[in-house]
């Protein structure tokens, strides 16, 4: 599978430099933009990457921000943003609040940069 984004495009479209593992994270959002990207049809080249020049350029900055997200959240697999309470004494823990009580696995931004693009066809909740 493809990785949408390089460190240095993270550091251009973001403007900060990623942590020491940001090649790992970058691969890990891009997992993510592929989910998003799941319905889409789009033809690819032999490494997967998306010939279409302005799906590949939201796919990227995609990439990024859902990269930025994650860290920005400190919940790279999504797992600590389910909850919005949580305690250690007596084990207290509260879910995050949603139409579907799911905590968010995608970035609006990344959400955002693929409606904009004409690559996904309804704003989605998550």
């Amino acid at each position: 599978m493809p990785t949408y984004a390089t460190a240095q495009e993270y550091l251009d479209y973001t403007g900060q430099s990623g942590p020491a593992d940001i090649d790992r994270r970058l691969a890990r959002a891009s997992e993510r933009v592929d989910e998003l990207l799941a319905d889409a049809i789009y033809e690819v080249d032999d490494q997967e990457f998306a010939l279409d020049p302005k799906l590949k350029k939201a796919m990227m900055q995609a990439t990024c921000v859902q990269a930025a997200w994650t860290l920005t959240v400190g919940d790279e697999f999504g797992t600590a943003s389910a909850f919005k309470d949580v305690s250690m004494g007596s084990v207290r823990l509260a879910r995050v609040d949603s139409k579907d009580g799911n905590a968010p696995r995608y970035a609006q931004d990344a959400v955002s940069i693929l409606l904009r693009a004409g690559f996904l066809i309804a704003v989605m909740t998550w």
